[in-house]
């Protein structure tokens, strides 16, 4: 086990931290840098911007420290916000590329430094199935490849499955099962690079490979892995391979440059192997003295020199040049010839802040009961059963206890806050903009500082929700992109993959503009109370969402309801909970649909789709909601 991942801070120094000692902080975010920077580093390839999303990564840190709900979840946690950063990156990248397309004469020019693999297998002079499996790296579905590098931080010891799980958003099952998949991949790239490598070569792989422009990519290495696998010359080649996972057997973290590391404050170095610190204090820096808090309200360490807090914050772009020479000096390419799409953001494991004082909150589609006020403790919890579900909550008696009863991962309120219902310990609560009233200053702050997802516009489609015409929703739209949170899509009723639909326009509207979304929210409820139909209805419904934007899902209202003139039509309990049941397993198999929320949590004669009666008494749609994944 390396000693540099598990030099992360323990709970209790977490808590110091979270409470405002200002010493904790400091060394909570000192013993991350390691970790962070490993994600970051490889990610990135060794981009010049490393030392830029390694800062932002730890701004975002100390910003929601105080809203972390479960300490014992920080890794995970960490390693969420660090993925995130790294996808927001390329976004912003791309987006740039985009924005100057007219502009190939720059873009086209090489830079030397851009091939991470190459430049890794130069100078460390890897052994030939090393450098063999560095190559392959580059052949990669572009979604694998940041699985990789968190899968190699597994390998070597620095974080758990379950905590790759929770930064991707899966459960540990469905990461086995992309792992599985991926390491097919690779075993499948090397056989190429190795085909393509042998001298004399085969005349029948340069013949498939005539009009190849010679860029390694994952459409030409299923291609050319068809012939090596057919090909009795190109088969046995690939017959001495050793598994990929005896190749990475005792390499160390990456170690993080000398110019970086003499830029943070000193923290218990770790042993030689790893590397992680290596930090002489400075003197104090000119204009503070030890133990003052210098321009941007940041206090320094009181040791001599400016805290890690302040110089993460307050530390100029451009601070440590050549990060990215440093990184491709000491890493395995492997870990590195990584591009991280947004197209599957991971789910991370945030908690929301104290309750704050009770306020009107908006009605959700049905409206909620009257409601009597819990104890302000926290409920005991249950263990949480899965981060992806989740459920929508509206007051009642016993809500913060049927809510930690219900086993989800997290919860919304229609709102920014969740007035009278505690957060259980694990749980995260999710904000909401839920309509145009809602976009103010004090609704905005309270969305950003309740964590890094932000629900928006509830059914605009419908005149007694949200009620707003796309034009509306797209003018309001640069004001929740100011929260910096991820942004989820306005949440149609219906009608969500349809051509000139409500959702449609807004997204080629979004995209005309210039604005960022960051996910799709859809809800979906189902009038055929036949269990198969139904669930081949909502995965169809699904897909063609997810075919028509290429974005992740979160699926914030579902159930089997029908709605006529007559009103809600219910199915039996017997018949909900079979459909929930199904449609859960149903949707842990769509990589796409990163969380779902079941209307909802209270159950009354009015609302018999929900899982509780109080705080303790589950329907038979609740009992298979506690046992859904």
């Amino acid at each position: 086990m390396s000693s540099a991942g598990r030099a992360l801070p323990d709970a209790g120094l977490v808590v110091a931290a979270r409470q405002g000692d200002q010493r904790a902080l400091d060394d909570v975010v000192a013993a991350s840098l390691p970790l962070v920077y490993n994600i970051v580093g490889r990610a990135l390839r060794g981009h010049a911007d490393v030392d830029d999303v390694v800062q932002e990564t730890l701004v975002r840190v100390i910003r929601y420290l105080p809203a972390l709900n479960d300490p014992a979840a920080y890794r995970s946690w960490l390693v969420a916000i660090a993925i995130r950063q790294v996808r927001d990156w390329e976004q912003r990248r791309r987006l740039a590329l985009n924005r100057d397309a007219g502009l190939d004469a720059i873009h086209n020019v090489p830079d030397p430094a851009s091939d991470f693999a190459g430049m890794t297998i130069l100078r460390l002079g890897l052994t030939d199935q090393r450098r063999e499996v560095a190559e392959a790296t580059r052949w990669l579905d572009p979604d694998d490849q940041e699985l990789l590098s968190l899968w190699w931080l597994e390998e070597t010891g620095e974080i758990t499955r379950a905590e790759v799980a929770d930064a991707l958003g899966l459960s540990p099952g469905h990461v086995a099962v992309r792992i599985h998949r991926m390491k097919e991949q690779i075993q499948s790239a090397r056989g190429v690079v190795r085909a393509l490598g042998a001298r004399p070569g085969c005349p029948d792989l340069r013949a498939v490979s005539g009009e190849w422009d010679g860029t390694p990519s994952p459409l030409w290495r299923k291609r050319l892995a068809r012939h090596v696998r057919d090909c009795a010359f190109c088969g046995r080649l690939g017959s001495t391979l050793l598994p990929i996972d005896r190749l990475l057997a005792g390499l160390p973290m990456l170690p993080l440059p000398a110019g970086l590391s003499a830029h943070f404050p000193s923290v218990a170095a770790p042993p030689a192997a790893a590397q992680a610190v290596g930090y002489h204090p400075p003197g104090p820096t000119a204009g503070h003295t030890a133990g003052t808090t210098p321009p941007g309200g940041v206090p320094s360490d009181g040791g001599g020199g400016p805290s890690i807090v302040d110089l993460a914050v307050n530390r100029p772009r451009g601070l440590v040049p050549s990060l990215a020479a440093g990184v491709a000096a000491a890493v395995l390419a492997i870990t590195m010839a990584v591009v991280i799409l947004p197209e599957d953001p991971p789910a991370p494991s945030w908690a929301a802040p104290p309750p704050a004082a009770p306020t009107a909150v908006a009605s959700p589609s049905v409206a909620p009961s009257p409601s009597a006020r819990p104890s302000s403790k926290a409920p005991v919890v249950p263990a949480v059963s899965s981060a992806r579900k989740g459920v929508g909550v509206w007051n009642f008696a016993g809500a913060s206890q049927a809510l930690a009863n219900s086993k989800a991962g997290w919860y919304y309120t229609w709102g920014t806050q969740h007035p009278g219902i505690s957060t259980p310990r694990g749980v995260t609560f999710v904000p909401m903009i839920r309509s145009a009233e809602n976009v103010t200053a004090t609704e905005l702050a309270r969305a950003r500082a309740a964590g890094p997802d932000l629900l928006t516009f509830n059914e605009p489609d419908m005149p007694e929700q949200a009620n707003m015409t796309v034009e509306q929703a797209l003018d309001l739209w640069p004001q929740l992109m100011a929260t910096g949170s991820r942004l989820g899509s306005p949440a149609v009723a219906w009608g969500g993959p349809d051509p000139q639909g409500w959702l449609d326009r807004f997204m080629t509207g979004a995209q005309a503009r210039g604005h960022r979304v960051d996910f799709i929210t859809l809800h979906w409820f189902g009038a055929d109370f036949t269990t198969s139909t139904a669930v081949d209805q909502l995965r169809r419904y699904l897909q063609a969402v997810h075919q028509r934007y290429r974005k992740p899902i979160w699926l914030t209202e579902f159930a089997l309801i029908r709605f006529d003139s007559g009103g809600a039509q219910f199915p039996g309990q017997e018949q909900q909970a079979a459909f929930l049941t199904a449609a859960t397993t149903m949707l842990g198999q769509q990589s796409y649909v990163q969380r779902y929320a079941w209307f909802g949590l209270p159950a009354t004669d009015k609302d018999r789709s929900g899982l509780f009666s109080n705080g303790t008494e589950a329907t038979v749609v609740g009992r298979a909601f506690q046992a859904a994944r």
